[in-house]
């Protein structure tokens, strides 16, 4: 039997590390991580210094592996979603399989947490048809607690209902109905700007935990082209961006 840690790293921060997660970390006969070419090298530039200065144990595999990419010919975004899935395992299970030798223990650095908005648990699943294996998860910090803490806000308001979502349901379904409060990922278009922006309040992170962390926060009607620029410039000069804002309404749902 293998056993799989998917271990939560944070948002770019080596600090938001955990005990466990450095426990998991040394306990690994192998770590897997992805690359995504050279515009996102500082992704697993991360995960390369987190394996630097917390291994112990220098008998431990790092090993890379080229993430593909999803097909655009594939029309439908769910079937495209599954078929990226697979073939990731599939090279999950053929990196396994060359890589961990005599081995039981295998480890995947996840951004964030493994639970929101990340599908490695969704590809662990299918890892587990070819190989023996039971999955493991160590929890990380979360974008959305790298943002609250940016700006130094509560996430909900008092009593206040909140809804985590993401830039396609923005874009197709307006703001949340019945929130006060909504968190939204996973939007390279600043959907925010389809909404009516009367009462409306933005809280917006770039980079969020780490060194070259961003943050800008206002009125949507009076932030909106400061955030666009700032998003630009920003995407310009580091060939990449992970953004997270939060959006509340002025007058409870």
């Amino acid at each position: 039997m293998i056993a799989l840690d998917l271990i939560g790293i944070g948002t770019g921060n080596p600090r938001h590390l955990t005990l466990q997660a450095i426990d998991a970390i040394n306990a690994a006969d192998l770590i897997l991580i992805p690359t995504k070419g050279a515009e996102k090298d500082d992704l697993a530039g991360l995960r390369r210094q987190i394996c630097a200065d917390v291994l112990t144990d220098p008998a431990t595999k790092v090993v890379e592996f080229a993430l593909p990419v999803r097909d655009p010919a594939i029309a439908d975004y769910r079937a495209r979603v599954d078929a990226w899935h697979d073939a990731i395992a599939a090279i999950w299970v053929e990196t396994i399989r060359t890589h961990l030798g005599g081995g039981t223990r295998v480890a995947f650095l996840v951004w964030g947490d493994p639970s929101l908005y990340d599908s490695t648990l969704r590809i662990a699943e299918r890892v587990a048809r070819l190989l023996p294996l039971k999955t493991r998860v160590i929890p990380g910090i979360t974008s959305i607690q790298a943002l609250t803490a940016a700006h130094a806000i509560p996430l909900n308001e008092i009593n206040g209902p909140v809804v985590v979502t993401t830039g396609r349901q923005i874009r197709d379904n307006g703001f949340p109905a019945g929130a006060d409060t909504a968190v939204v990922m996973l939007d390279g278009e600043l959907s925010f700007r389809t909404l009516d922006a009367e009462g409306l309040q933005i809280w917006w992170t770039g980079y969020a935990g780490m060194d070259n962390e961003i943050s800008l926060s206002g009125a949507v009607s009076e932030v909106t082209d400061k955030i666009v620029k700032t998003r630009a410039e920003a995407r310009a000069a580091h060939g990449w961006i992970m953004d997270i804002y939060l959006l509340r309404r002025s007058t409870p749902a």
